[in-house]
């Protein structure tokens, strides 16, 4: 029967309306889908993709001034608000981070950097599988950071190699803020689902190494800083996992594996080593894939 009123169409998927949205290079729209899955997510009383979801809009919308205003100040508040509501749930990615501080308080400025460098050496050969993406191929820097990094620590670095720090360093402050990050694409991945660039724990990842490579370089040119351990969680990737998998991060096999690493290399820091021992230790860490079983 014919009608005067037209029916009303089904929302889309939230997996075909993010893809819409990459396709048509629509930011606000992106930033607004992630916002709606995290909002249903947490109203469904899953912390860990509402924290993933809302997390992922925050990061768009403050990347740049034209999406944010494309979205507006009442999303962007709420979208905050429940942020920080979810900051004390009971979520591995808030839990860890507290872990680790506590251990930190423990170590000298120089072995808190340490672990964190050991950190970074698992996390360069994701860094090399993410650096084929268009605008990653900084990521496919990250293991010769490791070894400039830890050759500082024991004789003097050229100008030139205390330059290409510099400038990694500037490079993924900008790739942070770009829509090859926010809006890239996926690779290959041994645990199955295609790793994404934008799972590399929202912004925590980038500005993580980009902190720990800055510190670095400000001990060099006699500015101490002190290193914040920011970096240590993120070769859990639990974005990826959350995204992936879901539920309990901790009893994921690949998860259970990288605490360990995480404490193995507390212990390690924390017992002097030479650094001929730590310099195993990265080389084992450079053949590792994190997200095999």
């Amino acid at each position: 029967m014919f009608s005067l009123f037209k029916k009303k169409e089904a929302a889309a998927p939230p997996q075909q309306r993010l893809a819409d949205c990459l396709q048509k290079k629509d930011y606000a729209g992106l930033a607004k889908a992630y916002y709606d899955m995290g909002r249903a997510a947490m109203d469904s009383g899953d912390p860990g993709r509402a924290m993933l979801w809302l997390s992922r809009a925050d990061t768009i919308y403050s990347a740049r001034d034209d999406v944010y205003e494309a979205v507006g100040d009442k999303l962007a508040d709420d979208c905050s608000d429940r942020i920080g509501a979810l900051e004390d749930a009971p979520l591995l990615s808030n839990q860890i981070v507290e872990e680790i501080d506590d251990k930190r308080d423990e170590l000298g400025d120089a072995q808190a950097r340490v672990w964190s460098l050991l950190t970074l050496s698992r996390l360069a050969p994701v860094g090399d599988k993410l650096a084929q993406l268009p605008g990653c191929g900084v990521l496919g820097q990250l293991g010769k950071c490791v070894d400039l990094a830890v050759q500082s620590f024991q004789t003097p670095i050229s100008q030139e190699e205390f330059d290409f720090l510099k400038t990694v360093c500037g490079e993924l402050y900008a790739l942070s803020d770009s829509q090859d990050f926010f809006a890239g694409g996926e690779v290959p991945c041994a645990a199955g689902a295609p790793l994404q660039v934008f799972d590399l724990n929202g912004l925590t990842t980038l500005l993580g190494i980009e902190g720990l490579l800055d510190g670095q370089l400000r001990c060099l040119a006699g500015e101490p800083a002190a290193d914040d351990g920011g970096l240590i969680p993120c070769a859990l990737v639990p974005d990826y996992w959350t995204r992936t998998v879901g539920g309990d991060l901790r009893a994921i096999p690949q998860v259970k594996a990288e605490l360990e690493r995480i404490w193995a290399d507390y212990d390690l820091v924390r017992s002097g080593p030479t650094w001929a021992a730590v310099a195993q230790r990265i080389q084992a860490y450079r053949s590792l894939d994190l997200f095999a079983v």
